[in-house]
C-alpha cells in the first residue's frame, strides 16, 4: 500500500480543515439523543480539539433546538458554530435566531433525491439555491452549499450548481456521498475534477456504507478537497460517517496540517460514546482501549527492544497522548512473560516461565480476557504451594 505521505509529496505545507458534525448528522444515528448538556459536552471537547467547524443543529425541527444552538455557541470560542438548513425559506428564518453567522443549506442533486424526495428537477434546484443563498448573504451569512447524494449526479450539474452558488456568494460547495458508494479513487477523482472546474473551495462529506468513508474523505483531500467533514466515533446514518479520529490522524500522519490536537483525541472519542451510548470497540483505530497493546510473544520481544519494530513513529501511541500496554495471554513469549514478572516483582527464572506458560493459555482460553497483575501473582502463588 502506498504511504498517504507518498500520495502527498506535491502538497507541501497544505493545511486541511475539519468540519465536524456529531451534533447534527452525528445525532441522526439511529437511536441516539443528546441532552443538552451532553451536547454542550462535545461542543466544547470540539472546540478544545481544534475543529475548524461545528455542525450544531438543525433550526427548523423547532424553538427547543433554536435554544440548544443558542446555548452551544455561547460555549464555542474557536471553531465556528454552523446550522444545517434544508433550501427553504422557513430553514432561513428558524436559522436566523440561532446567533450565528454560518449557515449551511442542502441541496438534493440527483434525479432520485429531487423527483422522489421533492417532485422537483434540476431548473428548481439551480434557482432556489441562488435565490436563497442571496437572501442569506444579503442578512449577513456567511453559506456554504451542500450537493446532497453528488456521487449519483452527473459531474456537469455538480459543477452547475457550484457555479451558481458561487455568483450567489457562497462561500464554499460540500459534495456528499449520501449513500457511502463512492471508493477510494473515484472520491480522489472526483474532488480532483471539480476542484479544477470550480471556484469555490471544496469540502468532502462521506458516508460509511462500505467502510470506506475514511480512506475516501483522505483521498478527497489528496484530490483537493480543502474541509473535510466528520463525526466522533464515526457516527451517522446507517454504518455513520468519516471518524473525526481517524481522519485527523491520518492527514497529519501524511504531512497535512490540520490544527487537531491529536493528543485530545482520546478523551473526546470517550465524551461522545458516554452521551451516545455506543461503546468504543477496544480495536478502535486511534482511540480504543486496546490499540496500543502488544500479545504475541514475537511482537513483544522485538518491542522491548526497539518499538519502532511494530510501532511507526506516526502511529505512535505517545503520538496521541497513549501508552504502549504488553498482554499477557495465549501467545506471550518469555521476553513479555518475564518482563511482567519482573514489573510486579516476582520471581522470573527459568523454571517459573516454563510453567507459568501452559498456565497463561488456559487461563486464556477459559477467560477470553488478558492475565491482569493479580491473575499472575495468584499463579505465581499456586505454584510455590504446589511446589512446598
Amino acid at each position: 500500500m502506498t504511504p498517504v505521505s507518498d500520495l502527498n509529496a506535491n502538497l507541501p505545507n497544505r493545511r486541511v480543515l475539519l468540519c465536524d458534525t456529531t451534533l447534527r448528522d452525528g445525532e441522526q444515528t439511529a437511536g441516539v439523543a443528546f441532552s443538552l448538556d451532553e451536547k454542550i459536552a462535545i461542543a466544547k471537547a470540539l472546540d478544545q480539539v481544534g475543529v475548524a467547524e461545528i455542525e450544531a443543529g438543525i433550526a427548523a425541527m423547532g424553538d427547543d433546538d433554536v435554544a440548544e444552538i443558542q446555548a452551544i455557541v455561547k460555549q464555542v470560542t474557536h471553531a465556528a458554530p454552523v446550522v444545517w438548513c434544508r433550501l427553504r425559506d422557513y430553514d432561513l428564518e428558524m436559522a436566523a435566531h440561532c446567533g450565528t453567522r454560518r449557515i449551511h443549506f442542502a441541496v438534493p442533486t440527483s434525479e432520485a433525491q429531487l423527483r422522489g424526495k421533492l417532485r422537483a428537477d434540476r431548473a428548481w434546484a439551480l434557482s432556489e439555491t441562488q435565490r436563497l443563498v442571496e437572501l442569506a448573504t444579503a442578512r449577513g451569512f456567511d453559506v456554504s452549499i451542500g450537493a446532497e447524494d453528488a456521487s449519483r449526479t452527473d459531474t456537469s450539474f455538480l459543477v452547475a450548481l457550484a457555479e451558481t452558488a458561487a455568483r450567489a456568494g457562497a462561500i464554499r460547495y460540500r459534495i456528499a456521498d449520501t449513500l457511502g458508494i463512492l471508493d477510494p479513487m473515484s472520491a480522489y477523482r472526483l474532488a480532483q475534477e471539480l476542484t479544477a472546474r470550480i471556484s469555490l473551495p471544496l469540502e468532502i462529506h462521506a458516508h460509511n456504507d462500505f467502510g470506506l468513508a475514511t480512506a475516501n474523505t483522505i483521498m478527497a483531500a489528496i484530490g483537493g478537497a480543502t474541509h473535510l467533514s466528520v463525526t466522533v466515533n464515526g457516527l451517522g446514518e446507517r454504518a455513520g460517517n468519516a471518524a473525526l479520529e481517524e481522519v485527523a490522524a491520518a492527514m497529519e500522519s501524511g504531512g497535512l496540517n490540520t490544527g487537531i490536537d491529536l493528543t485530545a483525541l482520546s478523551h473526546l472519542s470517550q465524551i461522545v460514546a458516554d452521551a451516545s451510548g455506543r461503546n468504543l470497540p477496544e480495536d478502535k483505530p486511534i482511540t480504543g482501549k486496546m490499540v496500543f497493546a502488544h500479545e504475541a510473544g514475537i511482537h513483544v520481544d522485538a518491542i522491548l527492544k526497539n518499538a519502532s519494530t511494530y510501532e511507526d513513529p506516526r502511529c505512535a501511541p505517545e503520538r496521541f497522548g497513549r501508552t504502549r500496554q504488553f498482554v499477557l495471554g495465549k501467545h506471550s513469549g518469555t521476553a513479555g512473560l518475564r518482563a511482567a514478572l519482573n514489573s510486579a516483582g516476582l520471581p522470573s527464572d527459568d523454571q517459573i516461565l516454563a510453567a507459568l506458560k501452559p498456565k497463561l493459555r488456559a487461563h486464556a482460553i477459559n477467560t477470553k480476557r488478558p492475565v491482569t497483575a493479580s491473575d499472575l501473582v495468584a499463579m505465581v502463588t499456586r505454584l510455590a504451594l504446589q511446589e512446598g
